[in-house]
C-alpha cells in the first residue's frame, strides 16, 4: 500500500528497498488496475521499457512470468548485487506495430 514503503521489498528484483520507492500496478489503472506493489525505480522503467499496458494487463501480477522474459531476466541477473538505491538508465522499449519506439 502507497506510503508503508518501510522495510518494503521490490517486487520484481526481491531486493530491498531503501529511500526510493515507486507503487506499480501490475494491471494498468488504464486497463481497471487497481493493486499496486513496491518496486525500485530502475525496476520499475524496465518493466515500462519491455512491456506495453495490453501485454501487462494479460499478464496480471505474475512477476515471474515478467521475470522470464529474456531482458527482464538478463536485468534481474545484473541488478542483483547492486545497492538497494542504486540508479542508471533503462534500455530498451516495447515493440509497437513490429517497430521499436
Amino acid at each position: 500500500m502507497p506510503g508503508d514503503d518501510e522495510g518494503a521489498t521490490c517486487w520484481l528484483c526481491h531486493r530491498a528497498i531503501a529511500s526510493r520507492v515507486q507503487w506499480h500496478h501490475p494491471v494498468p489503472r488504464a486497463r481497471k488496475g487497481r493493486a499496486t506493489v513496491p518496486v525500485h525505480p530502475i525496476c520499475h522503467r524496465t518493466i515500462h521499457a519491455h512491456f506495453t499496458n495490453a501485454q501487462l494487463a494479460r499478464i496480471g501480477d505474475d512477476r515471474d512470468r515478467l521475470a522470464r522474459e529474456p531482458a527482464v531476466a538478463r536485468f534481474l541477473e545484473w541488478i542483483a548485487d547492486k545497492p538497494p538505491d542504486f540508479h542508471a538508465p533503462t534500455r530498451g522499449g516495447p515493440v509497437r506495430g513490429g517497430r521499436r519506439r
